[in-house]
């Protein structure tokens, strides 16, 4: 029977299933194996093969990752570093804690940076480095990207953080740049709630990536016992009462208030500022969680494609811009229209539909404050257009072909004459 109180949902951890329910349980009685254990090491070596590459290093998120990357090239203080708008601060920010100063170019409409804006800005900020976001799972243009890179001597970072699996001409993403980084948060590819990787093919970094490891250290016992707790409070509390009297929704924020779970994105990351929990290395009981769901990856993804290819299908002739067919793992497929913000009002309010809102800001969060990541209104004017105007709709393996033909329905309410 299907319970009218759980939402639809994008987020919320979308990823969790029964199994990943029941080891969060285990582990939540085993606190020896919180921090120390061999699933950090095998976790590592089943990303090196699955990649191909030499070094896969992992840390306690995807900013810790790409921060200790930075530290790694160790660029001059106040060095400029290249990266897109329509972001996360958890891409500015390790660049900002890292005494750097980011420069931002304006995106194209497939939400990846604007190469030919990126080549004039090259020139003009004298950069070396340059963060390349596949946003949403969308794969840049690498050929050209490495053109410019071999050019101007540039050295890539790739941000993969929405990209596990996804490719550019039958080769993975996160194998191009000089070094990559890969995220594991709660609504990411896969997810053991805070998570990352860093890989590199480059020995001096590879081995500086494992000397900062084992410097940063693990997070406190506390803070990983948050993270194990948020599956299963997610699974057997939150979401089934989501919608009962807010029962759910309450019982979310107050257990985030309270600490008993942590937040997404923390308010001092919002500042710019950095929480004691970053950097850190990754800690067993999470790798574990991550290892379980990396055990599931092709099955997701797959999924998602199924889900995704539905989507075309349905919404081919609606009033919605749909994203460009390439060898996209669909983390969400990201659809736009010009009253993007109502409809996510609407579907919340009117169907029990919560579908996403990455990037409803120019740099998301939508409180993050733009004059702490050193961003000013008007910088990068399509990447404000698309924050406007873009939803993603859920693609995740708790999503049934029943789900998304609600979805469906709800969205071909909005006509024609009010599309793109």
């Amino acid at each position: 029977m299907v319970n009218r109180f759980k939402p639809i949902s994008i987020s919320l951890s979308p990823n969790v299933q029964k199994d990943d329910v029941f080891l969060a349980l285990k582990l939540l009685f085993l606190p020896w194996k919180w921090r120390r254990g061999s699933a950090i090491k095998k976790l590592e070596e089943e990303f090196k093969k699955y990649l191909g590459v030499k070094y896969a290093v992992s840390f306690n998120s995807g900013r810790s990752s790409l921060y200790a990357i930075l530290t790694a090239i160790n660029p001059q203080k106040n060095s400029n570093i290249l990266l897109q708008a329509f972001t996360c601060n958890a891409l500015v920010n390790p660049v900002l804690w890292a005494n750097l100063k980011p420069i931002y170019i304006d995106c194209d409409n497939n939400f990846n940076i604007n190469i030919d804006l990126l080549k004039s800005g090259i020139i003009k900020e004298q950069a070396k480095i340059l963060v390349v976001q596949h946003t949403f799972g969308l794969a840049n243009n690498m050929a050209e990207i490495l053109t410019l890179a071999k050019q101007y001597n540039l050295i890539i970072i790739e941000d993969c953080a929405h990209a596990l699996g996804a490719e550019f001409n039958g080769r993975k993403l996160g194998t191009f740049g000089t070094a990559s980084f890969f995220s594991f948060s709660r609504d990411k590819v896969i997810s053991s709630i805070y998570g990352g990787m860093a890989v590199t093919n480059d020995d001096i970094l590879g081995k500086k990536l494992e000397s900062l490891q084992k410097e940063f250290s693990q997070p406190s016992l506390f803070w990983i016992k948050q993270q194990i707790l948020h599956p299963i409070l997610l699974w057997l509390i939150i979401l089934p009462l989501y919608n009962f009297l807010d029962l759910g929704k309450i019982f979310l924020v107050v257990s985030q208030w309270i600490h008993i779970l942590s937040k997404a994105v923390s308010w001092q990351e919002k500042r710019g500022l950095k929480p004691d929990y970053f950097p850190k290395a990754l800690p067993n009981a999470l790798a574990l969680l991550a290892q379980n769901q990396f055990n599931k990856l092709e099955k997701f993804n797959a999924h998602r494609k199924k889900i995704a290819d539905f989507y075309y299908q349905e919404l081919k002739n609606s009033s919605f811009g749909l994203p460009e067919k390439t060898n996209n793992i669909f983390l969400r497929f990201t659809i736009t229209h010009p009253k993007a913000h109502e409809i996510l009002y609407q579907a919340w309010h009117t169907e029990n539909i919560l579908l996403g809102d990455w990037y409803t800001s120019v740099i998301a969060p939508l409180d993050t404050q733009l004059d702490k990541m050193q961003y000013k209104n008007g910088l990068c004017p399509k990447a404000e257009d698309l924050a406007k105007k873009t939803l993603n709709l859920p693609t995740h393996i708790n999503i049934s072909i029943k789900d998304a033909q609600r979805i469906v329905n709800f969205l071909k309410i909005y006509p024609k004459n009010n599309g793109n």
